[in-house]
């Protein structure tokens, strides 16, 4: 059986893009067929329908709107698609100049990957969406990433053990590798998609030339001195984004040089268990950056996010960003002035993303000129001041500001087809074509009635459509009326109406559709010049719109500093970490919806030569979790330029943050919650040095218990004395206790309790000593365990504790003293007793009362309740 020229096409079009599904542009849709129609159907839950037939059967077919289609995008991708738009290169018209049947011309115009989006509605505005390519070569791996829609390009030496972790850092969304490569299931336990590319992408040689012809320029060296592995990745990068944008690159910063040692290294495990930029749900509700963000821009809050991810390890860097938030909490009232300017400064690195990818439209233009508008005013406020930040980002560009000013109207269209764009008086061609235009309009509105007035036909219309172009329509009943005046010429009949044309009606037309269409043309010309004028100076709106980041970010921060009572931390080169009256962010603004206080702790971990560890026992629930977090987070909130929720703070660089809080299993991949307690204890212990800052809560508790304890005595051994660093180590094996009275750098600390009625209070302080139990069936009861699993637990453990003071092992204490049978059956509920109230209200019949006997049987019951009855 023939195929059709159309579906001739479209397998053509298909075999280029086999791994992605193909949205087919037909008109007002775009349409699937085939398997990709199969897929898509699913994945949208959208009709499944057949158009015709190929080899004998039917072909499967669904479609979306165009005008729609970033929606049904955003599912797609976040389904693990890719989708290759194919769009008409050409009208109808042009195709039927070549045949009647010729078929329009069609061709991919980009593969919409989870790595390559730009559009608004795809992405998340605080977010960075991060494309990454990781290269190997000869035994140096280096990691690339960029996001396009912003312009962000970064690159860092990475070793193939650092790719899990630097990663999750950066937050990918996709990653580039070689053919075959081993580390895709790296990226794939991250959840970013995996992208493999063949050999000759990943060439170091043909990247350097790939990235010269980028910028333009004849040399990389002004950039910096980057390794083979480094370039390799940065071409794959390069090559990917221009195979994804068919050859239309965006506009890309210079490529940044990151190393590994100017930034605190977290691990995916510690920055799972932080929760820093995302909570346990996977959105941001709950994490560190939920509870600090006040940011007021786009731009901002991808920064703030940023610095989150990546505190910085360099004193000279924090201490400029701390100098800043400080200036904006004296100054607190130009930094409110400030952040109210900011709050309309759009997203200018978007949309010059979109306006260099050919995607812009005139609100793009109109973000640059409000964004550029606010620098200036920005830039007047607080340049005389001694603001310790570098401003004159913020200016240079006023003669551009000043043009898309004077060009653009107020609130430009979302589409420039829309029309409307330029201002008038801008251009005196537009602004003619426009008079023409709609003076036409007006013409015409006067030729109705003129020929209304000559006919006497009231219902008589001027319309216009794209088939007859304009026309007059009247009712069959007039129409001989019509036909009677040789001015009316005969268009066509219709069921109930005639239309006719006259000779000035046809030269009118003429007229205007010219008019329209070239003022159509002559708006689409001087949005390309402006365009064109923009992304001239893209690196310094660039700039700028990083400073606006920057002011954005500081504020913000001085801002949350002073509204809930923060402190400016020292931070020094020492290897000290004393905190007075701590708190964990995220709880305390959960605690404030409750009105309820947050308990402050103080914390000393100050080490000179050797470790400093705080052996931390008491209860569940009391607040251990709570405090081992709060103090990581706060080293964390101190290194990346924040102040910190305490009254002091004093913290040496932290060079390595790790944590081992909470269980879970990893069965994907065979291990069991014990065993991914080890795999993370495990690389602690390997990669914590004397700069490192360790927490870690109940190692060895997936375990026997004499198992478990043996390997958290152990471990905490090793940290002493191999790792001498800084950490807190909360445990329920009280035995390890006796360490504090063997090992220098050791001390116990617990949290406080009280028993009141065999319950448990909660006091949530964290004091010198050790606690001598864990109130576990305590705990148990809160939870609301059945009573009689509660009296069970509490016999047991009696039985057990004495059996331990008799020198019993514990099976024996259980087989000797709770032998399975001989366990106290639960006796039955015995019903409640009836109280004399109760009683006596069984014997009313509240119908039958009068006012007085109803008011007497209050006083009556009354008596009872105190007790004074008769």
């Amino acid at each position: 059986m023939s195929v059709t020229p159309m579906m001739a096409q479209f397998l053509e079009i298909k075999a280029e893009a086999p791994d992605a599904l193909l949205f087919y542009r037909m008109g007002d849709f775009y349409e699937l067929f085939f398997d990709d129609a199969v897929a898509a159907a699913a994945a949208l839950d959208i009709a499944l329908t057949k158009r015709g037939k190929h080899l004998g059967e039917d072909i499967p077919m669904c479609g979306v709107p165009v005008h729609s289609a970033e929606n049904y995008l955003m599912t797609l991708i976040r389904k693990g698609f890719r989708v290759a738009v194919c769009e008409q290169l050409e009208s109808p018209a042009e195709a039927k100049k070549r045949g009647s049947k010729s078929v329009v011309k069609r061709g991919i115009v980009r593969l919409v990957t989870p790595g390559t989006l730009t559009e608004d509605t795809l992405l998340d505005a605080r977010a960075h969406n991060y494309l990454a390519a990781w290269a190997e070569v000869r035994g140096t791996g280096a990691l690339a990433w960029a996001d396009v829609s912003t312009g962000a390009f970064h690159v860092a030496i990475c070793p193939r053990v650092r790719l899990g972790p630097d990663l999750a850092r950066i937050g990918v969304a996709e990653v580039v590798l070689v053919e075959g490569s081993d580390a895709i299931s790296v990226v794939e336990d991250l959840g970013a998609a995996a992208t493999p590319l063949g050999r000759s992408a990943f060439d170091s040689a043909s990247a350097e030339a790939r990235l010269r012809a980028m910028f333009d320029v004849g040399s990389l060296d002004a950039f910096g001195s980057f390794e083979r592995a480094e370039l390799s990745a940065m071409g794959a990068l390069i090559e990917y984004v221009e195979l994804t944008q068919r050859g239309q690159l965006p506009l890309m910063r210079t490529p940044r040089r990151e190393a590994a040692s100017d930034l605190m290294a977290i691990d995916t495990a510690t920055r799972r268990s932080l929760e820093l930029t995302r909570g346990a749900s996977g959105g941001r509700d709950g994490s560190l950056l939920w509870a600090i963000d006040r940011t007021v821009t786009a731009a901002g809050g991808r920064l703030l996010e940023r610095r989150l991810a990546a505190p910085s390890a360099v004193t000279d860097t924090i201490k400029a960003r701390l100098d800043a938030v400080e200036w904006a909490t004296v100054e607190a009232a130009m930094a409110s002035d400030l952040r109210a300017v900011l709050r309309r400064v759009p997203d200018m690195d978007r949309a010059l993303s979109r306006l260099s990818l050919d995607r812009g439209g005139p609100r793009d233009l109109a973000a640059v000129r409000d964004g550029l508008a606010a620098a200036d005013r920005l830039y007047s406020t607080i340049h005389e001041t001694d603001l310790p930040l570098d401003v004159t980002g913020l200016i240079g560009l006023e003669a551009l500001r000043d043009l898309l000013d004077t060009a653009l109207v107020a609130e430009p269209p979302l589409m420039l087809r829309d029309g409307g764009v330029v201002a008038s008086g801008y251009d005196g061609e537009l602004d003619e074509m426009r008079r023409l235009r709609d003076e036409g309009r007006g013409v015409i509105a006067a030729l109705q009635a003129d020929y209304v007035a000559a006919t006497g036909i009231t219902t008589l219309k001027v319309k216009h459509n794209n088939v007859l172009g304009y026309f007059i329509e009247t009712t069959a009943t007039h129409a001989d009326r019509m036909r009677a005046d040789d001015r009316f010429i005969h268009r066509q009949t219709t069921a109930n109406q005639v239309r006719f044309t006259t000779v000035e009606l046809s030269e009118l037309e003429t007229k205007i559709l010219n008019a329209g269409g070239r003022a159509q043309e002559r708006e689409s010309h001087i949005f390309s010049e402006l365009r064109t004028n923009v992304l001239a100076a893209s690196d310094r709106i660039f700039t700028a719109a990083r400073t606006l980041a920057e002011l954005d970010v500081t504020t913000a921060l001085a801002d949350l500093a002073t509204g809930e009572g923060w402190c400016r931390p020292r931070v020094d080169t020492s290897r000290a970490f004393d905190i007075t009256a701590g708190r964990h962010p995220v709880v305390e603004r959960a605690l404030k919806r409750d009105g309820t206080p947050f308990v402050t702790n103080d914390t000393t971990l100050t080490a000179t030569d050797g470790a400093a560890i705080r052996l931390l026992t008491g209860p569940n629930m009391a607040g251990k979790s709570t405090w081992l977090r709060q103090n990581a987070l706060i080293a964390v909130l101190a290194q990346c330029g924040s102040f910190v929720p305490a009254e002091a703070a004093h913290i040496g660089i932290v060079t390595q943050l790790f944590s081992r809080v909470g269980a879970s299993d990893d069965l994907a991949r065979g291990r069991s919650t014990f065993m991914v307690e080890m795999v993370e204890t495990a690389a602690i212990l390997n990669q914590a040095d004397d700069r490192s800052f360790v927490i870690l809560d109940e190692i060895g508790r997936g375990t026997a218990t004499y198992d478990g304890l043996s390997i958290a005595w152990a471990t905490l051994e090793h940290l002493h004395d191999i790792n001498r660093c800084r950490a807190l180590f909360a445990t329920h094996y009280h035995e390890m206790t006796v360490l504090a009275g063997r090992l220098d750098g050791v001390e116990n600390a617990t949290v406080a309790v009280r028993e009141w009625e065999g319950d448990v209070i909660f006091l949530h302080e964290v004091r010198d000593g050790a606690a001598d139990r864990s109130y576990g069936v305590q705990v148990a009861k809160l939870a609301g365990l059945p009573q009689s699993v509660v009296t069970r637990a509490r016999a047991v453990l009696t039985a057990l504790e004495e059996g331990e003071r008799s020198g019993k092992t514990a099976p024996k204490a259980m087989i000797d003293d709770l032998p399975l049978f001989s366990a106290t059956p639960v006796p039955a509920p015995t019903p409640p007793k009836t109280s004399a109230v109760e009683a006596r209200l069984g014997d009313v019949l509240p119908d039958t009362l009068s006012p007085r006997e109803a008011l007497d049987l209050i006083y009556e019951l009354k008596a009872l309740k105190d007790g004074r009855a008769e």
